[in-house]
C-alpha cells in the first residue's frame, strides 16, 4: 500500500480522499489555488502546495505543476478525484511516465471512452445495446441534418467530449434542428475544445440507471448493484439513490452483467460507471436500456453505493491502484436497504437556479449516524467561490427499506440550515414530498413536470415564517429591554406597536406588532394573530401562534433573516425607509450582473430595438452559461461592454432606453 498520496482535486472530494487514507495510515498531500488557501481540504492534509491563480486552467489543471509537487512532496500516487483531470488521458500517462501511480484506469481506457462516439463503436463491438442515433466522422450540417429527419423527432444532439449536460440539445422539430446544432457546437467548443457532436434519439420517458463497477489489473471485474439517477435538471443530477426502485432480480441481474462485459471489453481497471438509458415507455418491467456513457472515474453519487454495500470505494481504488486483487468476488457483493444523496447547490430556485456566491456565516445540519452522512468540502465561515462548482454538500441517508430512507432525508432537510447564499434546500425538501416520488412514479422528466410544485411561489412566504423573522427582531427586548429605546410607535397609556416591513425578491410584507403583557398581537395582510415565544435555545425558536405550535430556525445577519419552518426556506429582508439601499427601485431597464462572471457572447448590438424578454448576451458564470434577457422593450444601451470582459457583482451591464 501506498505511503503518501497527492489528492489533484479540491472539495468534498479531497476531504473525502483524505478520509479514507487517514484510516489506511496514508498521508495526503493537497493542491490548492489562490482562491482555496484557507480550504477545508486545505486544513485536512498533511501537507499542501498552492499551484497558481483561481482560474482552473491556471491550478487545478495544470498537471506538469501537480506531477512537479508529487515529486517533490514524495508521494507515490495521485488521486485526480472527479472533474479536472480525473478523465484526462494525457495526464494519467504522464503520471506513469513519472513513476507515479495514477489512481484511475489506464489512459487507453480513458481514450477508449472520452468520446461518447467512440465510445458507442466499443460498445457496439462488445454486444452492449447501444440508443439508434448517428455518429459519424462527416460533420456537414446537411449530413447531420438528413440523419436527423431518418432518426426522427425528438432527438438529442450530444458533444461527443460532453459531460455534465454541456454541448448537449434536446430537438423537437426538424425547424429547430439548425439553430439547436450551432448552440450546442458553440458550447461544446467554448467547454471542451471539441465541437463535433452526434445524434441520438430521444427517449421520452425514460430512467437514468448506471451500474457501478469494479475492476483489478488481473482482469477480475464485479458490479456493485445500480443507482438510479432519473431525477435531473438541464441533464445534471439532483438526486440518487440506489439501488434503482422496482427493478427485478432478473433485470438486476441482466443490467448489471452487461455493465461487466464492457468494462472487460476494454480491459478496465480501478472504479468506473456505465451509463445506461432505460425506456420505461410501458413500464419498468423487461423494459429495453442503452448504453449511454461510461465515466472513467469515481462518481459524485458513489456513496450510495458505499451505504448498501456496507464497502469504501475510495479504499478500493488505492487497493487496486496499488497491484492488490479486488477484495471480493460478485457473490460477495452485499446489498442491504436502500440509500439516497442530495446535492446541496448555492443557488436560487426562484430566480432559474441561479448560482450564487458568498460567505457562509452558518451551516449546520443533524448529527452524523449510521443512517445519515454529509461529505462537504465547506464548513460555516468559508466562502462559494465563482470560480468552481456551486455544489455545498451531499446529504446522503439510509434505511432498511426505501420508505425509511425517505422519512430519514426529510428529516435531514428539515434539520439542515444555512445562511450566507441562498440554496436548493426547500426545493430537495418538496421533491421528497410529493406522492408520485415517493411511491417510484417518475423518469426523467419528473423535475419539469413538478417545477411549479418544487420551487417556491410568489405567496412563498407564510405568515408563520414573517413572526418567527420578527419574533428574531423583538426577542432581544422581550425581557428587561427597556421600552423607551424604541422609537416606532410606543404611545403613553397604550400598547407599544411598531410595524416592520420584510422584503423577499419583489414582495413586500408589513406586520403590524402590538406588545402585550404576555406576547404579542401581530397582523398579517389584515389577520390578527396572538402570539407567544415558548422557547428559544439560541437560533431555534419554539412560539405559540394562536394557540398552534410552531417550531423554527432563524438566522440573523444585520437586517436579513434566513428562516427555516417545517421544511421551507425565506430569505427576508428588514427595509428602513431612507435608510435602506433599496430604496424605491424602480424597473428602470437598467440590468447589473447578477453574479460576477465573464461576457460569454453578445447576442445584441448596441442601439438595437429589443422586445421584453429578448436575449442581449450570455454571461458565464460558475461553470455554467446564463442568458441576460431584456426586462422591457426599448434601445439597447451598452456600458463600454465587449465580449471575454470580466464583471463584478453588481456591474450595470447595459440598459434599455425608452424607443421614440
Amino acid at each position: 500500500m501506498f505511503e503518501k498520496i497527492l489528492i489533484a482535486n479540491r472539495g468534498e472530494i479531497a476531504c473525502r480522499i483524505i478520509e479514507t487514507a487517514r484510516r489506511r495510515g496514508i498521508k495526503t498531500v493537497a493542491v490548492f489555488s489562490e482562491a482555496d488557501a484557507n480550504s477545508r481540504h486545505v486544513r485536512m492534509a498533511d501537507e499542501a502546495y498552492e499551484i497558481g491563480p483561481a482560474e482552473a486552467s491556471e491550478s487545478y489543471l495544470r498537471g506538469d505543476k501537480i506531477i512537479s509537487i508529487a515529486l517533490k512532496s514524495g508521494a507515490e500516487a495521485i488521486h485526480p478525484g472527479y472533474g479536472f483531470l480525473s478523465e484526462n488521458a494525457d495526464f494519467a500517462r504522464e503520471c506513469e511516465k513519472a513513476e507515479l501511480r495514477f489512481i484511475g484506469p489506464s489512459a487507453e481506457s480513458i481514450l477508449l471512452m472520452g468520446l461518447k462516439d467512440q465510445a458507442k463503436i466499443e460498445m457496439i463491438n462488445a454486444g452492449v445495446p447501444v440508443v439508434p442515433g448517428y455518429d459519424g466522422e462527416d460533420q456537414s450540417e446537411e449530413l447531420l441534418k438528413s440523419e436527423a429527419e431518418k432518426i426522427g423527432f425528438p432527438l438529442l444532439i450530444k458533444a461527443v467530449a460532453g459531460g455534465g449536460g454541456k454541448g448537449m440539445r434536446l430537438v423537437e422539430n426538424l425547424d429547430e434542428f439548425l439553430s439547436q446544432l450551432s448552440s450546442a457546437k458553440s458550447e461544446a467548443m467554448s467547454s471542451f475544445g471539441n465541437d463535433r457532436v452526434l445524434l441520438e434519439k430521444y427517449i421520452r420517458k425514460a430512467r437514468h440507471i448506471e451500474v457501478q463497477v469494479f475492476a483489478d489489473m488481473v482482469g477480475n471485474a464485479v458490479y456493485l448493484h445500480e443507482r438510479d439517477c432519473s431525477l435531473q435538471r438541464r441533464h445534471q443530477k439532483v438526486v440518487e439513490e440506489a439501488p434503482a426502485p422496482d427493478l427485478s432480480e432478473d433485470m438486476r441481474f441482466e443490467i448489471g452483467e452487461t455493465a461487466i462485459r464492457a468494462a472487460k471489453a476494454i480491459k478496465y481497471r480501478g472504479a468506473g460507471t456505465i451509463e445506461f438509458i432505460v425506456d420505461v415507455e410501458h413500464g419498468l418491467k423487461d423494459a429495453p436500456f442503452y448504453f449511454m456513457e461510461m465515466n472513467t472515474r469515481l462518481q459524485v453519487e458513489h456513496p450510495v453505493t458505499e451505504l448498501i454495500t456496507g464497502l469504501d470505494l475510495v479504499e478500493w481504488q488505492l487497493r487496486v491502484a496499488a497491484g492488490e486483487r479486488l477484495p471480493l468476488t460478485q457473490n460477495d457483493i452485499p446489498l442491504k436497504g436502500h440509500a439516497f444523496e442530495v446535492r446541496l447547490y448555492a443557488e436560487d430556485p426562484s430566480k432559474g437556479f441561479l448560482p450564487q456566491t458568498g460567505k457562509l456565516h452558518h451551516f449546520s445540519y443533524p448529527a452524523v449516524n449510521g443512517s445519515f452522512r454529509v461529505d462537504t468540502g465547506i464548513e460555516e465561515g468559508d466562502e462559494v467561490s465563482i470560480y468552481y462548482d456551486p455544489m455545498i454538500a451531499k446529504l446522503i441517508v439510509w434505511g432498511e427499506s426505501r420508505s425509511e430512507a425517505i422519512r430519514h432525508m426529510r428529516r435531514v432537510l428539515k434539520n439542515t440550515a444555512i445562511a450566507g447564499v441562498k440554496t436548493n434546500l426547500e426545493f430537495l425538501y418538496n421533491i421528497f414530498n410529493r406522492k408520485a416520488f415517493n411511491v417510484a412514479d417518475f423518469d426523467t422528466g419528473f423535475i419539469d413536470k413538478y417545477i411549479v410544485h418544487l420551487t417556491p411561489g410568489d405567496e412563498h412566504v407564510s405568515p408563520s415564517t414573517l413572526v418567527l423573522a420578527a419574533l428574531a427582531e423583538l426577542a432581544p427586548h422581550a425581557k428587561g429591554a427597556d421600552v423607551w429605546d424604541w422609537s416606532d410607535g410606543w404611545q403613553l397609556n397604550s400598547h407599544l406597536k411598531t410595524n416592520i416591513t420584510y422584503l423577499e425578491n419583489d414582495s413586500s410584507y408589513d406586520i403590524l406588532v402590538t406588545y402585550l403583557r404576555d406576547g404579542y398581537e401581530m397582523e398579517v395582510a389584515g389577520k390578527r394573530y396572538q402570539v407567544k415565544l415558548l422557547d428559544r435555545d439560541g437560533d431555534d425558536y419554539l412560539i405559540s401562534l394562536n394557540g398552534e405550535k410552531i417550531s423554527g430556525k432563524v438566522i440573523t445577519e444585520d437586517r436579513d433573516f434566513t428562516v427555516f419552518s417545517d421544511g421551507s426556506v425565506s430569505y427576508l429582508h428588514h427595509y428602513v425607509p431612507g435608510v435602506d439601499g433599496r430604496d424605491d427601485e424602480k424597473a428602470d431597464g437598467t440590468i447589473v450582473t447578477p453574479m460576477p462572471g465573464k461576457v460569454a457572447k453578445m447576442i445584441a448590438e448596441n442601439g438595437a430595438e429589443v422586445q421584453e424578454g429578448d436575449p442581449i448576451l450570455i454571461l458565464e458564470a460558475m461553470k455554467m452559461e446564463h442568458t441576460i434577457k431584456a426586462p422591457k422593450t426599448g434601445i439597447l444601451e451598452f456600458n463600454s461592454l465587449q465580449e471575454n470582459m470580466q464583471v463584478a457583482d453588481g456591474h450595470v451591464l447595459l440598459r434599455i432606453a425608452e424607443s421614440g
